[in-house]
């Protein structure tokens, strides 16, 4: 039985621990470098992508998560945790992961009063869609070969994977739709 941890250092984490519940899989907090060691995937949750990009490098993880992606390790990102995983982030300098060829804009559709939702259509996980719900969200500005767009919105990529590294602008674990997560959980065999 496979163990996913959840960085735990800012933003919305206990969603994403709510929806490995449903699907009845053992999940674990993550703040410290040691418990990389203990589990077999990780979700970035959303937040603030420049906090908690602070808090990787006080905590001495940005190194240790690198490390564990290059092990072909399942990581699966959403909103800051997508831009915390891009090697490239438009205008900005900020810590990083970078471990996903991708480049990032954030807050690129708005303010928090310009949030939204819609229809994602994932081919992938069936012919139903995915409600997306995008909140202060980045947009996915390229790819770069070996990364596979599973999704876009408005001609923009919204869900990518390059190997086991899966990343979404969107918040999928903010409904009940457990398909994203099942996806990702999916990696771990792959």
């Amino acid at each position: 039985m496979v163990k996913v941890g959840v960085l735990a250092l800012q933003g919305d984490f206990e969603k994403h621990i709510e929806t490995l519940d449903r699907l009845q899989v053992s999940s674990v907090e993550v703040r410290e470098k040691s418990q990389l060691d203990k589990i077999d995937g990780l979700i970035i949750p959303g937040g603030e992508s420049t906090t908690i990009g602070k808090l990787l490098v006080r905590y001495e993880l940005m190194e240790p998560l690198r490390n564990f992606a290059k092990a072909g390790k399942p990581i699966f990102g959403t909103c800051a945790g997508a831009i915390l995983l891009a090697k490239e982030i438009e205008g900005s300098n900020q810590d990083r992961i970078g471990v996903l060829d991708i480049a990032v804009k954030r807050n690129a559709y708005g303010r928090q009063i310009e949030s939204f939702e819609a229809d994602i259509f994932v081919p992938k996980i069936g012919e139903l869609p995915v409600r997306g719900v995008f909140i202060r969200a980045p947009i996915i500005k390229h790819v770069k070969d070996g990364v596979e767009v599973l999704s876009r919105f408005a001609d923009n990529p919204v869900l990518v994977k390059q190997g086991k590294i899966l990343a979404a602008t969107f918040h999928p674990e903010l409904t009940n739709d457990t398909r994203i997560h099942a996806f990702f959980l999916s990696l771990f065999s792959a």
